[in-house]
């Protein structure tokens, strides 16, 4: 491995340091439905993030609160002693992709038979510090 191909690894190696994330297999809503919720918190603080969750109408607000304080206690157990409040935390990432379809049969009339979808998702959320953000910025930007 070259020089720099080393350096460059190594900073990303650091940055991932200072994050966490939390994942959540075959949620039993659609992947449509589940990627609105996901996007009313990407970039968002956590506690803001957390208030809008928990306010959210959505019924796929639930699954992704109990993940994100999932995460958050992923990043308490990784750095240890340190604050969230201090730390400005951040909801980096939150991707939502398609799970396993369950195919049933709906029952029609004249001897018909629809097809009925029932969809899954698995979401992923990651956490980190804003500071740890900036400073992986300024290493793609050195690129």
């Amino acid at each position: 491995m070259g020089a720099r191909k080393k350096n460059r690894a190594n900073a990303i190696k650091e940055a991932r340091k200072q994050c966490a994330f939390a994942k959540l297999n075959n949620v039993p809503t659609s992947p449509r439905k589940m990627r609105l919720v996901a996007d009313m918190i990407r970039g968002m603080n956590v506690n803001l993030a957390l208030h809008t969750l928990m306010y959210s109408p959505k019924a796929a607000a639930k699954p992704v609160y109990k993940l994100l304080r999932s995460a958050i206690a992923n990043w308490e157990a990784k750095n240890a002693g340190k604050n969230i409040d201090d730390a400005n935390l951040i909801v980096e990432t939150i991707f939502v992709d398609e799970g396993r379809t369950l195919r049933r049969i709906q029952p029609s009339n004249h001897g018909r038979a629809y097809r009925i979808r029932k969809r899954s998702n698995h979401v992923t959320i990651v956490v980190g510090s804003r500071i740890a953000a900036d400073t992986e910025e300024k290493v793609e930007e050195n690129k």
